[in-house]
């Protein structure tokens, strides 16, 4: 299958051709191959680089400051969601929203800003939507690390065209209880760890949610069970069982910090940490984050979620989600994004980087 891609079309249109291609992770190659041979085609001012099912593309005109904008190409599995469909100015369709809008956006302005007042680098990378060490922004960092340089990055995930700062960080632990096994006909014998699990999940109905405000965007923490284990037969009693819990929090706590307080609410229990990753603060002082508030106008709020923007923090570079749709449709199988988002994030970047 070989796809061609029209850069200088409507990003209504490109977005429709982009949504039209299934690219779920780990098959990207078709639309990765489409990306490339556009870029090398019709934007002749760019470098561009392959790495692996991304495609890299930066301008080089010795300008003061380079934004980097970073979207990846691949979807959640199919869902009888394709093909597209445009309807009453809406358009349906696996990607619309999680985030073919805002890759195309993105490719839109690749090909028409050739003389921006920022260099600009452009990353389309795959495999973000399944587990974190596959995903290609990282190969990039690892293989290609000058590519994520830059004065400020723009993730284009889907924000409602508003400029989401910052995100939220993720830490998941494992609470886990034991007891004694016996028969359930002589349960006085055992102790029963399923049991046990009660106590973990009244601290969890307990738990006040903190609030925090920081540069004028409001963060709200989240601590949830989301999986119970537990059990060995029909006629016993168990001696061990986990609770597995989800910690969202505000990026003014480390993930130090985030685990120090885990096992402060959780404190004589058995804590083992599974995973985690930082969040990122707004960065919305930086002179270039200012210039495209600016463009986009309105009032920037918090991201509650965690996105590729914490790897950028990560490395000391100021990151935003800016991009068409409603991050809520992400992943569901009514995926859909009003026209007109799609239009004003192109006509705002444009106006951002000028060219």
């Amino acid at each position: 299958m070989t796809v061609e891609l029209d850069l200088t079309a409507d990003p209504v249109d490109l977005t429709t051709a982009l949504v039209a291609v299934p690219s779920v992770s780990e098959d990207e190659v078709v639309l990765a191959d489409a990306v490339e041979r556009a870029l090398r085609a019709q934007a002749p001012h760019l470098e561009v680089v392959r790495s692996g099912n991304a495609v890299l593309a930066r301008t080089n005109l010795g300008r003061a400051s380079r934004v980097v904008f970073a979207g990846h190409i691949d979807t959640v599995p199919v869902n009888d969601n394709l093909p597209p469909r445009l309807v009453d100015g809406v358009l349906h369709g696996l990607g619309a929203v999680d985030m073919k809008g805002g890759v195309a956006v993105m490719l839109h302005l690749a090909a028409a800003a050739t003389d921006p007042k920022h260099d600009l680098t452009f990353l389309f990378y795959d495999c973000e939507e399944i587990d974190a060490a596959r995903n290609g922004l990282g190969r990039v960092e690892r293989d290609l690390p000058d590519w994520m340089r830059g004065d400020l990055a723009v993730v284009c995930e889907p924000s409602n065209g508003t400029i989401e700062a910052g995100c939220q960080g993720t830490m998941r632990i494992a609470v886990r209880t034991s007891g004694v096994r016996a028969h359930t006909a002589r349960g006085w014998m055992g102790v029963n760890a399923i049991h046990a699990i009660g106590a973990v999940l009244a601290t969890l109905t307990a738990y006040e949610t903190r609030v925090v405000d920081i540069d004028g965007c409001t963060y709200r923490e989240g601590l949830q069970a989301v999986h119970i284990s537990g059990g060995v037969a029909g006629n016993v009693v168990p001696d061990a069982a986990e609770v597995r819990i989800n910690f969202r929090f505000a990026p003014d706590r480390t993930p130090e910090q985030a685990e120090a307080h885990l096992r402060e609410v959780f404190a004589g229990h058995d804590v083992t940490v599974v995973d985690g990753a930082a969040g990122a603060l707004p960065g919305l002082t930086a002179p270039a984050a200012q210039e495209l508030l600016a463009a986009a106008g309105g009032t920037p709020v918090a991201k509650l979620g965690w996105t590729d923007v914490a790897r950028f923090a990560a490395l000391g570079i100021p990151a935003v989600n800016f991009g068409p749709g409603d991050p809520t449709l992400a992943h569901t199988q009514h995926e859909h994004v009003p026209v007109g988002q799609i239009t004003e994030c192109a006509r705002v970047l444009r106006l951002f980087v000028g060219g």
